[in-house]
C-alpha cells in the first residue's frame, strides 16, 4: 500500500483536481477507486461522513474534500512551488470567477448523478435550474476569464486554473451542456492540457467503478 492514497473516481471532476496536484508537486500516490456512488455507508468513503469524495489517506492523516487535499500536499510536498489559493485574489472579478468554478462544478455532479446515475427525469424543475445556472454561469467565465487570468499573481499553479481546466474537461467527458459557446474557455483549456499533470490525470472509467 502506498503511503499516500487518494480514494476517489478517475471520472470525478473533483478527484481529478486532487490528481492534478499531486501530479504537479511530484508526490507518488495510489489512486483507490470508489467503485459505487449510490453507497450510502461512509466506510465506502474511506469513512468521510458526508459520503463525497475525494479522501486523502497519508500517514495518519485523512482529509475530505479536493481543496483541502490540494493544501495539504503543497504543505507536505518536498519542493516549494508558488501555489496561488483563493485567499490570494484580491479583485472581484477573479474571487467570483472561483466562486462559478465551484458551483458550475457542483452543478455538473448534481445533473450527473441525479439524470445519467439514478435516472431522474432531467426536465425536473430542480436540474432545470441547476442547468440554467451552470449555463449562465460557464457564459460569465467565458467573458470574464481574460481579466481574472490577468489578475492572478506570479505563480507556478492556482487553485483557479487547475480547477477551471478539471471542470470544462470534465463538461466533454461527461456531456452536460454544450461547451461549443465558451471559446475562451476552451483556448485556455486546449493550453493548460499540455501540461504533463493534465495528460497524466485524463479522464477515465475505472475498471472497478
Amino acid at each position: 500500500m502506498s503511503n499516500v492514497q487518494i480514494v476517489g473516481r478517475r471520472s470525478s471532476v473533483f478527484t481529478r483536481l486532487a490528481l492534478l496536484f499531486a501530479e504537479e508537486l511530484g508526490i507518488a500516490y495510489e489512486l483507490v477507486p470508489i467503485p459505487d456512488m449510490t453507497v450510502t455507508t461512509p466506510e465506502t468513503y474511506a469513512d468521510n461522513p458526508a459520503l463525497k469524495l475525494p479522501i486523502l489517506r497519508w500517514a495518519s492523516s485523512t482529509i475530505f474534500g479536493a481543496q483541502n487535499i490540494c493544501r495539504v500536499l503543497a504543505e507536505r510536498a518536498p519542493g516549494r512551488k508558488r501555489i496561488v489559493w483563493p485567499e490570494d485574489l484580491h479583485d472581484d472579478v477573479s474571487r467570483n470567477a472561483q466562486e462559478l468554478i465551484w458551483h458550475c462544478m457542483s452543478a455538473q455532479v448534481q445533473i450527473v448523478f441525479g439524470t445519467v446515475i439514478n435516472k431522474l427525469p432531467a426536465d425536473n424543475p430542480y436540474f432545470t435550474k441547476a442547468r440554467i445556472g451552470l449555463e449562465s454561469s460557464l457564459r460569465w467565465l467565458d467573458t470574464n476569464l481574460a481579466a481574472a487570468l490577468a489578475a492572478l499573481p506570479p505563480r507556478d499553479l492556482s487553485l483557479f486554473e487547475g480547477s477551471l481546466h478539471c471542470l470544462f474537461e470534465h463538461l466533454v467527458f461527461r456531456p452536460t451542456v454544450p461547451v461549443d459557446p465558451y471559446p475562451a474557455l476552451s483556448e485556455f483549456c486546449k493550453a493548460f492540457a499540455q501540461r504533463p499533470s493534465a495528460q497524466r490525470t485524463i479522464y477515465r472509467f475505472d475498471k472497478s467503478a
